[in-house]
């Protein structure tokens, strides 16, 4: 499986600006430089971006129907901005330099305020520069609590992340704008980890229950994951809960952006093996998160957990009468586009690779001055997306969730990201109930950079 990533901080139309710091009034998310022991001890520590000064950013935590506030200080000696994924927010608060604000000044601040609808699991990362600036440690969880919480005894976050990091310098290897990468798989990184740690550990004790979040915030890689020692659930995908809790009996996969809830179960004995695994690429499962056993919870496991309870909204509806906007998804190496329009100009293969454009969806590489599609509020929408090229791409649609239309008309879990893999076809519906300007992209975050972006216009 290959990938990529990165991004962009084009301007349309007029944004919000950015304002000057000033007196702090509401809660503080600062971007800074931060130096991280991200390698083993014994290895230089890491010079990173961060929010607040750890990475990933600080575990932000709010219950459904409240109101989320952030004044962002961008301390760094670069423009950035946040978005906030996977929530269904006010347009102007979506965080897409370009797009929806104008990115951040270094030495400035903008407020982020907003309601929370949906409960679930979603993270808030950079989204201005975002190959380089997730990459170098803008990322972090944000939580947001049911009214009434499953019955588990712990809830625990693992943001599953990779870093390019040469072992002589502890530097991060500087090649995010390499044009192999780009238009191929995307740089993956020599160093796995959770929440910042390459040796994340937890303790637990048999027969304990837990909700575990899983969240991969890496840019380009594709996480095989398995339970060692568990046994388990799938409760939601994206955020949104799964009408019945399903056996996790084979692979999990989990591509760049995508979050899963699992609730577990410690079957593993004291001094037993547990943990999270992951498939390494030599074809090995390597751990993950280690999970040491110390005592026992209670003498016998529990059953079957429940759902967990719905967030308004999950139903689409009108699907089979919605027509159908295609959406292929173009270029890279081995494949290149015949042409594509670029900042209104129709170019050819050569011309784009000079420009350093290698992807396109529908035709179009990077944002253009039109949408994909302009929606009317409360339509249903259907658009198919058909892999014409020969790496696996996550693409994520803002502001709204979406279904898989599988072939025979059945609809998939609701979700925000949806790996299509080469040579696959695959049909996403959703309802356009939230207005504004949403993006529309690969969040393999070097293949936005190079063109795979695209925006939906709700009106």
């Amino acid at each position: 499986m290959k990938m990529t990533r990165r991004a962009f901080c084009a301007g349309l139309a007029a944004v919000p600006l950015a304002r000057p710091a000033q007196a702090q009034d509401m809660a503080l998310l600062t971007a800074k430089a931060a130096t991280v022991q991200l390698a083993p001890g014994g290895y230089p520590a890491t010079p990173v971006w961060s929010y607040d000064w750890t990475i990933p950013g600080p575990v932000i935590r709010a219950a459904q129907g409240s109101r989320l506030e952030r004044r962002l200080m961008n301390t760094l000696e670069v423009p950035t901005s946040v978005h906030w994924h996977g929530i269904r927010i006010d347009n102007a608060m979506d965080g897409v330099a370009g797009l929806t604000q104008n990115a951040v000044p270094p030495g400035e601040s903008f407020d982020y305020a907003f309601k929370l609808p949906d409960a679930g699991t979603y993270w808030y990362h950079a989204h201005t520069n975002s190959m380089e600036q997730v990459a170098r440690g803008l990322s972090g969880a944000l939580i947001i609590e049911e009214a009434t919480p499953p019955d588990v005894d712990r809830d625990e976050v693992l943001m599953i992340d990779d870093w390019l990091i040469d072992p002589d310098t502890g530097l991060f290897i500087d090649n995010f704008a390499a044009p192999m990468l780009r238009s191929h798989g995307g740089q993956i990184g020599n160093l796995v980890g959770v929440n910042g740690r390459y040796d994340y550990r937890l303790s637990a004790r048999q027969n304990e229950r837990l909700r575990v979040r899983l969240i991969n915030s890496a840019n380009a890689r594709i996480f095989g994951l398995k339970l060692e020692g568990l046994t388990g659930w799938k409760v939601a995908l994206d955020g949104m809960p799964l009408d019945t809790p399903e056996p996790v009996t084979d692979t999990l996969v989990l591509a760049p952006a995508q979050r899963m809830d699992l609730i577990v179960d410690v079957i593993a004995a004291e001094g037993e093996t547990a943990g999270l695994l992951f498939a390494a690429a030599d074809d090995t499962w390597r751990v993950l998160a280690d999970v040491s056993v110390d005592g026992r919870a209670a003498s016998v496991p529990r059953g079957a957990p429940q759902p967990l309870p719905r967030n308004p909204r999950m139903e689409v509806v009108g699907v089979d009468a919605a027509p159908v906007l295609e959406m292929p998804l173009q270029g890279g190496a081995m494949r290149g586009l015949e042409s594509a329009t670029f900042n209104g100009q129709r170019l050819g293969w050569q011309e784009l690779v000079e420009k350093g454009q290698y992807w396109a969806l529908a035709g179009q590489a990077g944002l253009g001055d039109t949408p994909l599609a302009t929606l009317s509020r409360g339509e249903t929408a259907r658009i198919r997306t058909t892999n014409d090229t020969i790496f696996p791409h996550a693409m994520h649609l803002h502001g709204m969730h979406f279904r898989v239309r599988r072939a025979d008309g059945r609809l998939g879990p609701l979700r925000d990201t949806v790996l299509v893999m080469p040579n696959e076809t695959t049909e996403i519906a959703f309802v356009a109930d939230n207005p504004g300007k949403w993006l529309l992209h690969c969040h393999m975050l070097g293949h936005a950079a190079s063109g795979m972006t695209n925006w939906i216009m709700v009106t």
